[in-house]
Formats: C-alpha cells, structure tokens, sequence
C-alpha cells in the first residue's frame, strides 16, 4: 500500500492554522502550497489513507496503478503555464517523461486515427486522412489556438474578489467569442459537413467527460490545445506528484494529514472559522478552503440552513455533476519492452456519432461501450523498471451509468456481496475483451485485475455519484457567473475544479486563481511566485495563465 501524507492524531495537529484545505487533490494541494510559499502555515485533511486525490496511485499484488493521471500536455516547455505552475509547487522536484510522438490512436469500428505530436504533424495526418477538409482543418487548429489564448481573460474573474469576480464573469459574453457560448458539435458543424471528420477530431471528449452535442467547445478547444504538442507523464510515476509537493507544505510549519475525514464546516456569524472531523475533533484557521468540490461541500459540509440563505440550493439545481466511469487495473507479467507496450493511449469506439453511442448505452449496458480508453502506465514511467522489474501494467476505463449500481449504495467497499461481483466480473470481461482486441499479445500474460466503479470512485474520492470531472462542462455552466473561489460565507473559499475547469491541469488552475481570490490586493504575489519559476527554468518573461 502506497502513503502519502502523515496519519491523522489530534496531537500531531495544531490547535490552530492560517488554513485549512479539504481534500488533497491537486487544487488543494495547489492552494495550500501555494499559501505556504507565502508565509502560511496550512493544515490539508484527507479522508483516504492516501493524500493527491485523483493524482494518487496504489499498489496490490506487487503491482502499482495510476487512478487518474495518464498523461498530461505542455510540461515538456519549461515556459509554459502549467509547467511554471507543478515548478513553483514541488520546488522543480517533479520531472517529466515525454510519450511517444504517436500519443493518442483513435480506433473507430474497423478505422484508425493517429494523433501526432505538433500542430503541422497534426494537420498533416488528418489532411492525409480527410483531403477534401484542408482549410476546415487549418481552421479548426487556428481556433484551437484562439481557444486557449482567451481563456485567461474569460476566467479572469476567478482571481477577482467576489464582487468584482461574479459581475466581471456576468458581462464577458459580451466581449468574448460567440463560439465560446456554443456547444463542440456546433462549432465544428460550422467549419464542416464531414461526420467522421467531426468524430475524429472530438476523439478526446472522454478527457473532459461530454461527447460533442452537450460540451461546451472552450472546453474542448482547451483540451485539444493541451495536448496538441504531446503527452507526458511524471518521472516515478503519478505519486510522485503529491511526494514532491508535501515537502513545501511542511516546511512552513503546515502537514498534509490522512484518514483525516471532515464532518462540518464550522461557521458562526457567517463566518467559517474551522472543521470538526467526523471523529469530533476540531480544528480553527483563519480561512477554510474545500476542494472536494461544490456538490460535497454544499450539501455535505455546510452547516444546516446556509445553502438556502445564501442561494445554493437553487443554483445547484441549474448544473449537474459529470460522467462516472469504470476502470481496470491490470497487471501482467513481463516487462513493458517484452510485451510491446507503446507510450501511447488508445481511444476506442464503436462509430463515429459518440452522442449517439452514448444514448444507447445509457440505455441498453450490454450495447457496444461508447468509449474505451486504454493507458500503459508502465511503459510511460523511465523509472518502471527499476522499482517492478519483469512486471507491466495497463488500464482501461470506460463509461459508467451509476444507476446501474444504485441498489448497492450505502453498502462497504469489497463488502457488497455476490450480486455485484457478478456484475464486476461481466465488465471486467468485456474490458479485456477490448484490450486484447488492441493488444492480442496480453491475453496469455495477465496476471492479475481488478475493476473499480462509480461505487468505488465514491467511496475513496468522496463525490456525488462516482463523477471524474466535478461539475458537467456544459455551456450552460460555463454562462453562469456565480460560482467563484470565494463563497458569500467570509473566510470559506473553493478550489479544484468546479472553480475552473476539469483534468489536473483545470484544478491546478482552480488552485492557483483561489490562491489569488484569498489574498486579495496582494494576488499579485502568486503571479510573482509563477514568474520567478519561469526565470529558474530561463523561460521567457511573459505569463499568460491559463488552465490547460
């Protein structure tokens, strides 16, 4: 079993911290990393055993997993954002692996697609594939880059105090983009009239968890541009995010606590002023910040009455949270070089309409899975070898309805009897059926595999319904101008992803605009903090902060 963080006892604990971060997923780590460089003492509580959130791995049977980074865009350039950002936060300890120039394969029915590295390598590849749609491709690409070197401005009011945020976040449809207001299918609808084309190029719509006619298209001209140069993935694998960033925490004087479960929020006079943990312990602060996402902490940890008086139970009714999925984790003998695991991810899909072949999946279960993503942590780490010689891993994930798993809600984790092991194993099967059909070499060296579901993701992530992605990336959710990192209670701010946008790279953002938000006219000190990393990495001097 892999541990990061310090296992919580009252006695290692303050009485008293500047802040205090529900959850540590990788906004709260941000935050409070953040908050530490500036002179904060900062107090992360984690309810699992494990600290990182979906940043996290874990180990069974000599094998170790990711459960949530599988690669992550733009860390290879030194100047740019995110990776400025993941420097400021560990101290430039984390380092990264680039995957192979061939990152993504998109297999739809019996076609594949190759997502080269490189805006050019890109368009070269589908130009290849779809002659007719030249200019329609050079324009989806030049969007893509408009996309992204808009979305500061758009998320601007995030790093504004409230007031000034929420009628900031009201008056931008104004002076943005209409293609920013309008969902994927939309969008591309209006550059082409090719079907498979707009299938192809919405083949990553699982990073962000809404196929084309109900996404909104910033979110995935964001995603798109995040990963048009590459794929990477951190050197020692996925723990080695939260490994690198705790040590910042503790250095002034803060600790990242695990089993470590908050019961309430406390507030008194609309004023949050600490936790109590579900085994009645208490801890004061300055300022509470939650990262656990806006459904959990509204309905959850909020004191009885305070949603309603201050207007949540009524906007939450106007978003819904995101897709719930399935993964399996499994693991093989021999290495990844003897198997022939590439550095690559495959995307897989039954036809080109991804929202048709969601309908009928949601459905109908035993329908063709509307899309199956298969990884291969192993052969992406340097390090694999090193630390699980002659062994290999891979994952696959695909989507979940979770009220296929309503009548086991409530129940205990491996504790929920022979129904629904059943039901597991009915998946795990039709899992690895789509993994061999992509990698017929696996089949005679699996050795062992387990399956999680959104009961799972539930239980360890503590979110709604096994959701991956917070908030649903909707335009709808995307024109509303209420949800800000400050809340309406003093002293209670939000993180992660519901304040920005999904991935690590959304929450990382959500982390640094909080981080912003909280310190008010002095904000501008977290900016300094970013600029100072892209001087150490002799980047070049300007910063535009965006949430890739």
């Amino acid at each position: 079993m892999i541990r990061m963080g310090t296992r919580f006892r009252q006695k290692k604990a303050d009485s008293h911290y500047d802040a205090i971060v529900i959850g540590s997923g990788i906004g709260g780590l941000c935050n409070a990393a953040l908050l530490s460089k500036l002179g904060k003492k900062v107090c992360v509580l984690e309810q699992h055993y494990t600290a990182g959130g979906y940043t996290h791995v874990y180990e069974r049977n000599g094998y170790e997993w990711d459960v949530g980074v599988h690669y992550i865009g733009e860390v290879h350039k030194p100047w740019s954002v995110i990776r400025r950002i993941f420097d400021t936060i560990t101290d430039a300890q984390l380092k990264w692996a680039p995957m192979d120039p061939l990152y993504d394969e998109v297999v739809i029915g019996k076609e594949t697609y190759p997502y080269y590295a490189g805006r050019e390598e890109f368009k070269r590849e589908m130009k290849r594939r779809f002659p007719a749609e030249a200019a329609a491709i050079d324009t989806y690409v030049e969007m893509l880059a408009k996309v992204s070197s808009m979305v500061p401005r758009f998320f601007a009011g995030q790093a504004m105090p409230r007031f000034i945020g929420r009628l900031y976040n009201r008056l931008r449809r104004y002076f943005m983009p209409a293609y920013f207001f309008k969902t994927t299918y939309e969008v591309l609808s209006e550059l082409t009239d090719n079907r498979e084309l707009i299938g192809v190029l919405t083949a990553q719509w699982g990073d962000y968890g809404l196929p084309p006619k109900k996404s909104a298209f910033m979110m995935h001209g964001m995603v798109a541009k995040h990963y048009i140069t590459g794929g990477n993935y951190p050197v020692g694998g996925a723990g080695r995010i939260a490994e690198t960033i705790i040590p910042v925490i503790q250095r002034s004087g803060g600790e990242v606590f695990t089993y470590a479960s908050v019961e309430e929020i406390l507030v008194r006079d609309n004023r949050a002023y600490g936790v109590r943990l579900k085994k009645g312990e208490v801890i004061t602060a300055d300022a509470v910040v939650s990262g656990v996402g806006l459904f959990p902490t509204v309905e959850r940890l909020l004191p009885p009455g305070l949603a309603k008086k201050h207007g949540y139970d009524r906007q939450l009714r106007q978003l819904q949270v995101s897709a719930a999925h399935l993964c399996l984790y499994a693991g093989f003998k021999g290495s990844a070089e003897a198997l022939g695991l590439p550095k690559k991810n495959f995307w897989v899909y039954p036809g080109y309409d991804h929202d048709q072949n969601l309908v009928e999946f949601n459905d109908d279960i035993d329908t063709d899975m509307p899309l199956v993503y298969i990884s291969f942590p192993s052969a992406k780490d340097p390090t694999w070898d090193e630390r699980y010689p002659d062994k290999a891993t891979v994952e696959v994930v695909a989507l979940a309805k979770p009220e296929w798993f309503e009548k086991w809600l409530g129940s205990t984790w491996n504790k929920r009897g022979d129904d629904y092991e059943a039901l597991k194993q009915k998946l795990i099967d039709r899992l690895l059926a789509a993994l061999y059909r992509q990698m017929p070499q696996l089949e005679d060296a699996l050795d062992y595999c387990e399956l999680s579901t959104p009961l799972s993701t539930q239980w360890f992530q503590w979110n709604q319904a096994g959701e991956i992605y917070g908030i649903e990336h909707t335009v709808k959710r995307f024109r509303q101008d209420w949800l800000h990192p400050v809340t309406p209670i003093k002293n209670l701010y939000l993180t992660g992803s519901d304040v920005l946008t999904a991935g690590v790279g959304g929450a990382l953002m959500g982390g640094v605009m909080t981080t912003a938000a909280m310190m008010g006219w002095r904000g501008y000190k977290v900016m300094k903090l970013l600029r100072q990393a892209g001087v150490e990495t002799q980047a070049p001097a300007d910063l535009s902060v965006a949430p890739n």
